[in-house]
């Protein structure tokens, strides 16, 4: 009986996709991408190299599994891919694209590149930022055919927020680097510490140049002397000297932030709600492991190709609609639904803690409420943003 039921479900799975094949109009999707990663100069803590290639190949996964469905709907995907070594051959690349009558692209530039992209980017033209976590560009500069698959900074630093408020962790020693992106992190947390009830009781800068490989059990120590404080965050976002804080602090206590235990998009300890099978193929793509980048990209491409299968067509003003209605989804492998915030375009979605070997725990976390989603109590709510780009 069982064995006849599988029978008849297989064959009438068979007739369905079938008719609706042959009832679906041929769609040709048109994707760019346009990736352009500065460079950092040099670190002091070579530990962890970013691949050359991240992001990219997050998005040609995705393209394969959006030309998995579309074999069965006479849709076809086509990727065309910009990797370039400066900003000007970044923009030139996205030019070039646009000339081509690509007008939907992903891309994973700095945020200032972005504001040249959306200059130069007609109204019929729809980007995807999978790369710039900065804050203001969910806040004030909102260009409407605009949308963001990367979490912010705001989202990440309110996900460790909301951890450490949890654990009771709330007197806290803070390290900024340098650097720009050092800066902004440290800046989001600051308003994360804010809005959770959290004390940051030492806030310093990194100004040291040595070599810590060396040095790290005699200066950080002394760095991180203070009366009391539960834990330390660090914002060294490109690694200069977060990596040796972790067992190296005046008082025995945990390391969170940018490392130790990090808030991040994505990472390779993430293995649930069918997330193995995602990791698995993209190893066997790309020979490495997936990371934000990679995720943000292929979330992207992946909303590009929900939205066609559910329209019929490519429009990119049809997806972008379609992007902030009711009705779109995309199964994401986080455990939740994900949806885009129609004030700002910012994907909604869950925020892994993790440190180097596994899962902590995932935000948003029970009992932080909201009278829509408690997605949305990660990073600006519509009240705190300027950005109205769907009205």
């Amino acid at each position: 009986m069982y064995r006849r039921y599988l029978r008849s479900f297989a064959v009438g799975a068979f007739i369905a996709l079938s008719a609706a094949s042959l009832a679906a109009q041929p769609v040709d999707v048109s994707i760019g991408y346009v990736q352009w990663i500065p460079d950092q100069g040099p670190v002091l803590s070579n530990v962890t190299p970013e691949p050359d290639d991240g992001g990219l190949r997050g998005a040609e996964l995705a393209l394969e599994d959006n030309s998995t469905t579309g074999r069965f709907l006479g849709h076809t995907y086509a990727l065309t891919s910009q990797v370039t070594d400066s900003e000007e051959a970044a923009v030139a690349a996205f030019d070039s694209l646009q000339q081509s009558g690509i007008e939907l692209f992903v891309v994973n530039v700095p945020a200032s590149t972005i504001r040249t992209f959306m200059a130069r980017a007609g109204a019929q033209t729809l980007v995807f930022n999978a790369g710039a976590e900065d804050d203001p560009l969910r806040t004030a500069d909102c260009p409407a055919n605009l949308v963001h698959t990367i979490p912010s900074h705001a989202m990440l630093t309110d996900a460790l927020g909301q951890w450490l408020n949890q654990r009771r962790w709330n007197k806290l020693f803070l390290i900024t680097g340098p650097t720009e992106a050092d800066i902004a992190w440290a800046s989001a947390f600051r308003r994360s510490a804010r809005r959770f009830g959290l004390d940051i009781v030492e806030d310093k800068p990194w100004t040291f140049d040595a070599d810590l490989r060396r040095t790290a059990s005699k200066e950080l120590p002394l760095f991180t002397q203070a009366d009391d404080y539960d834990a330390v965050v660090v914002a060294d976002v490109r690694g200069d000297f977060g990596e040796y804080v972790p067992f190296n602090t005046w008082l025995p206590r945990p390391v969170v932030g940018t490392q130790g235990m990090s808030p991040v998009a994505w990472h390779r300890v993430v293995e649930s709600w069918g997330a193995a099978q995602l990791q698995n193929r993209f190893r066997d793509l790309a020979k490495r492991q997936m990371n934000g980048a990679d995720y943000a990209a292929w979330a992207a491409v992946r909303s590009i190709g929900t939205s066609v299968t559910e329209l019929g067509t490519a429009d990119p003003r049809a997806i972008r609609e379609f992007l902030f209605s009711d009705r779109f989804q995309l199964a994401a492998f986080k455990g939740r639904k994900l949806t885009y915030r129609d004030w700002n375009g910012q994907l909604r979605q869950p925020i892994p803690l993790v440190h180097p070997r596994g899962l902590v725990a995932r935000a948003p976390f029970e009992g932080y409420l909201h009278p829509n989603t408690d997605m949305d109590t990660l990073g600006f709510d519509k009240p705190e943003s300027k950005c109205r780009i769907n009205n």
